[in-house]
């Protein structure tokens, strides 16, 4: 780290007069080098910390992390880090440290002859801390940095107490400094001291022995234990404020744990930092369903500071959990409506899960409304006598425009509600309304048709018409009679480079583009040295024409495979494409072979505002899937080879996605190794399958 040393000398004076109080060496001898001071001073604070500062150590257990038959983490060997928050006997400790669920555990505490057994008391599952307890007393707790007196660019230690033989070794410690305030949706410091898996668990120190917080893994990106451990040693690391550990530590003493706190709500739009913060969708029994939101509104106000943007709600929710409240403030319409003190609810326990109508739509469609394209056999829509052809015109009594909004109003339902919906007959103006009563989108319901009729009505560039009649005194909207079109389209197989990353991928568009025509977009990651762009791009050209596919190839750095560290990059050319070109968002899907498929379905839960579907072949679920989100549906297609060397790990992946309630698909290649689908039938299948995932 570089240092402006004339600039040091005054600053760490002040702080080796505090730090090193008593002391006459200053008056005695000549001023020391900035060196000798920065040393001196780095020495008092550790010492005054070091005695709250714990080695940990753990027996039995996973002998891997991660999750699944493919582990994303081997253990970690050898001890590890906590810190005193009570002189009773608590300690906190990062959640990282225990994720293998050892059988015992035990702390060793600087001046005691003996280690003490611990017992997991609570866990903190929102920052990712635990609490662990000791039968001892009279600890010494150290203190902490107040929250409102942190500076980016102050002196920051990160401690750990791992290797050493004796808890009374003094412990490791990196310098550095905060780089950042805040981060992680509000709940961590950032810094740039060294922080990896030998401190986590450990104190980030200011540079007078007050912690400023506990160190631990973290990503803005995902959730767990072992949410950004890919950033070690990087020069980005985390630590939980102590002084937010402190306000929730007689509620983890309890023996609570502390979940994050939900609103229940779905976002529109793609982009967290651009994008308007719309409600697309109400998860039902949330607490924005209690309290009245609805599709449509526009946030405009939380706990009373302006929104203007989603990452804002995010920031503004990220440190709460579950069971604190929170203000909104929206627009609807002309009005502006506050909603007091919602409570807010815990992460979705399956309350998300998708209803079931038993439709597919069709898109590129302005008329109001939805015309149906396809019924699926069996399904309550083909139970209640809905016909292809059929126009949707009313959901419970509510107009809409076009299918994207019916999908909005359809995400606030939940399977087995009971919905009224207004249906103009196919050839006629005959209308009726139909009572259906929807089920729940499972495996078993939504198989994929044999065969699909067209399913676009070629306007996509045609402005929707109002979903209403005509209001007295108002104009009639009407589309234009010539829409525009989306200039300068690159067609078939080429190259380019991200112009804001510098990254290479590939795109294949089939030679009959139609801009008027909304086209899925399948991004191919590719096994581990090959982007094969070659062959898939032949193997799926007839299909991307008659399915109406646009393939995108990023290409991974590492030549070994992909990196979880390269999904912003990865979304970044999804969003080119998408802007270059005329996309449905209900048919982005992810296609991936081996560790392409691996990170697939990493990308599927990471890239949730993005993507609706994951197709793998040899892919493997390295991490448990995360929980529905409404709004933002999911499904599953995967291959496994029966020669396939990670053959049983492929197909057990199947089982926790089905266990969450997401359509997945499971298919097996006799005979197969780990190459790419060798069967022609079942690669028209998987065509057809993402042709559907619009399905309502």
């Amino acid at each position: 780290m570089t240092m402006n040393r004339p600039l040091l000398v005054a600053g760490l004076l002040t702080a080796l007069g505090v730090a090193a109080a008593g002391t006459t060496w200053l008056v005695a001898q000549a001023p020391a080098s900035p060196d000798e001071l920065l040393e001196q001073a780095t020495r008092a604070a550790v010492e005054k910390v070091a005695p709250s500062v714990v080695q940990i150590r753990t027996v039995g257990g996973l002998e891997t992390i991660g999750g699944g038959k493919s582990p994303a983490l081997l253990r970690g060997q050898g001890p590890t880090t906590g810190v005193i928050v009570a002189p009773d006997g608590y300690i906190i400790s990062s959640s990282f440290n225990f994720a293998h669920k050892p059988s015992a555990i035990t702390v060793s505490i600087p001046g005691h002859k003996e280690p003490y057994n611990a017992r997991v008391v609570a866990q903190d599952e929102t920052r990712m801390l635990t609490l662990l307890k000791i039968e001892a007393t009279n600890l010494p707790v150290p203190a902490a940095a107040p929250k409102k007196d942190l500076k980016i660019g102050q002196w920051a230690l990160a401690l750990g107490r791992t290797w050493s033989e004796s808890a009374n070794a003094p412990p490791s410690v990196s310098l550095g400094v905060i780089s950042a305030l805040d981060r992680v949706w509000g709940k961590a410091v950032q810094t740039d001291a060294k922080v990896s898996p030998v401190n986590y668990g450990g104190p980030l120190v200011d540079i007078r022995g007050r912690v400023i917080g506990i160190l631990v893994p973290m990503s803005p990106r995902a959730e767990g234990e072992t949410a950004g451990v890919e950033w070690y040693d990087s020069g980005i690391g985390f630590a939980v404020p102590l002084e937010d550990v402190n306000r929730v530590l007689p509620q983890l003493k309890q023996g609570k744990t502390l979940r994050r706190g939900t609103v229940g709500f779905a976002m529109q739009g793609q982009d967290l930092f651009s994008a308007q913060p719309v409600i697309a969708a109400v998860e039902p029994n949330s607490a924005a369903a209690k309290a009245g939101l609805q599709p449509g509104d526009i946030v405009v106000a939380m706990d009373g500071k302006p929104v203007v943007r989603q990452a804002q709600i995010r920031h503004i929710l990220g440190p709460k959990y579950e069971g604190e409240k929170v203000t909104i403030t929206v627009k609807r319409g002309d009005k502006e409506l506050e909603f007091k003190d919602l409570v807010l609810g815990g992460p979705a326990s399956g309350t998300a899960v998708p209803a079931w109508l038993g439709i597919l739509p069709v898109r590129d469609d302005p008329a109001p409304g939805v015309e149906v394209r396809y019924v699926f056999p069996k399904s309550p829509a083909d139970q209640a006598g809905i016909k292809p052809g059929d126009r949707i015109m009313q959901i419970n009594g509510a107009r809409f425009a076009g299918r994207d909004q019916f999908l909005q109003r359809f995400a606030a339902l939940a399977p087995g509600t009971e919905v009224k919906l207004e249906v103009q007959r196919k050839g006629g103006e005959k209308t009726e309304t139909i009572a259906v009563k929807l089920g729940e989108l499972t495996d078993g319901q939504h198989l994929i048709p044999e065969e699909l009729p067209n399913g676009t009505a070629r306007q996509a560039l045609t402005k929707p018409k109002p979903p209403g009649p005509k209001l007295p005194g108002k104009p009639e909207v009407k589309p234009p009679e010539k829409p525009a079109e989306k200039k300068d389209a690159r067609i078939g197989l080429f190259t380019q480079k991200n112009p804001t990353t510098g990254r290479e991928y590939w795109v294949y568009v089939p030679e009959d583009y139609d801009p008027n025509v909304s086209y899925a977009l399948m991004v191919w990651l590719h096994p581990a040295g090959n982007p094969m762009e070659r062959d898939i791009s032949r193997l799926w050209a007839e299909l991307c024409r008659k399915h109406h596919i646009i393939i995108l190839g990023p290409k991974a750095e590492n030549p070994t495979g992909w990196l979880t560290s390269e999904a912003d990059d990865i979304k970044n050319d999804m969003r080119e494409i998408l802007a270059a070109y005329t996309i449905d968002r209900q048919k982005v899907f992810l296609h991936g072979m081996g560790n392409g498929g691996n990170l697939a379905l990493y990308l599927a839960f990471d890239a949730r505002d993005l993507v609706r579907g994951a197709a793998t072949v040899g892919g493997v679920l390295t991490n448990p899937p995360k929980e529905h989100v409404p709004g933002q549906r999911l499904s599953f297609f995967l291959i496994a080879g029966t020669k396939d060397p990670a053959y049983e790990a492929i197909k057990a992946s199947q089982p926790p996605l089905a266990e969450k309630r997401y359509p997945v698909i499971y298919r097996e290649l006799p005979g197969h190794g780990n190459g790419y689908i060798n069967d022609a039938e079942l690669l028209r299948e998987l065509a057809r399958w993402a042709d559907a995932l619009d399905r309502i």
